[in-house]
């Protein structure tokens, strides 16, 4: 029999309490499944969350985390063309419904989870897209094209938002991005924002009418702290796509949102259906061939050091964090 290694949990809780890194029998793909042999897994804050036991669910006897991660394919299961052993990959959700996640030598997903990583893409890269590049294709093209259109990123400098703001830009959109800081908002502007403003400048609505009029399209990591930016910057018809949950619940006016005309999406990556998500794939890939997906700023760690990135992660790097398998 042959082993891997791979970091893993048992129980939720801090990451020094439940993280280790073992040594486990290399897992075999089923049928409809292929196995990576991983060079990079990305840390998201949906993996950490996971980990915390801040999303309640039922464990496994043992979870191996993340769900993004890139390398490549050495074996394939039954229903898979064998052609592609020796493929180069990026992961998707390899810890959604499995026990294999990324943050090991190797990972069993699903053969539609591991998608083709173009010659002229580094595997680091590869490994940041996945949970951040497939929300943000859902949340600024899950409605159609956006081509001609006006599109506010809120919190645009993080994962989902950098992504969002390159999307968006690559799909046509004039781009406007918040961020917290004029480190943060320069790096929304060299994701290719043609707007960056502070949201928590009290007058920040007032900065996004003067650059670009009214939005067509707001894509929001924290409806809370933002929802009144975001109904004065909107007309009727705008569209607020919701992909995070962090802080309060919002109070939310209703008739100040009767006489915006806004509508308010929620989204979770898990639950979008098939077709959908297979929409939002396709245009990530095609984004990445078009170039328009871009390395972010990285903390790399080393699979020892599980630890270290999951409390990198918890304490809100502003860099990616990416493991070396």
């Amino acid at each position: 029999m042959s082993f891997m290694r791979a970091a893993r949990y048992s129980s939720l809780g801090p990451a020094a309490s439940v993280l280790t890194v073992d040594s486990i029998p290399i897992p075999k793909p089923g049928p409809n499944e292929v196995r990576v042999r991983l060079a990079f897994s990305g840390v998201n804050p949906t993996d950490v969350k996971s980990r915390s036991g801040a999303v309640p669910r039922e464990l496994p006897e043992f979870q191996i985390p993340h769900h993004d991660g890139a390398g490549v394919i050495d074996i394939v299961g039954g229903n898979v063309d064998p052609s592609r052993i020796g493929e180069r990959v990026w992961v998707m959700l390899a810890a959604f419904g499995s026990v294999y996640g990324t943050a090991a030598e190797y990972c069993i997903v699903n053969s539609s989870r591991a998608l083709p990583l173009p010659d002229s893409v580094e595997p680091a890269l590869g490994a940041t897209l996945g949970v951040p590049a497939v929300t943000a294709a859902y949340c600024v093209l899950g409605d159609g094209p956006v081509d001609g259109s006006v599109v506010l990123v809120q919190g645009g400098a993080g994962g989902v938002g950098r992504c969002a703001v390159q999307l968006a830009v690559w799909a046509g959109a004039t781009v406007v991005a918040t961020a917290s800081t004029q480190e943060r908002q320069q790096a929304a502007l060299d994701a290719g924002a043609h707007y960056a403003f502070d949201y928590r400048d009290p007058n920040v609505a007032e900065h996004v009418r003067k650059a670009v009029g009214s939005v067509d399209r707001i894509i929001e990591v924290n409806l809370a702290a933002n929802l009144d930016t975001d109904i004065q910057v909107s007309r009727p018809g705008t569209v607020v796509v919701v992909y995070a949950a962090d802080g309060e619940d919002p109070v939310i006016p209703r008739r100040s949102l009767m006489t915006a005309g806004l509508t308010l999406e929620f989204m979770l990556l898990y639950t979008i259906g098939p077709e959908r998500l297979a929409a939002a794939v396709t245009a990530v890939e095609a984004a990445l061939t078009d170039g328009a997906l871009t390395m972010p700023s990285t903390r790399y760690f080393e699979l020892d050091d599980i630890v270290a990135a999951h409390e990198a992660q918890e304490s809100g790097s502003e860099q990616r964090v990416l493991i070396r398998c």
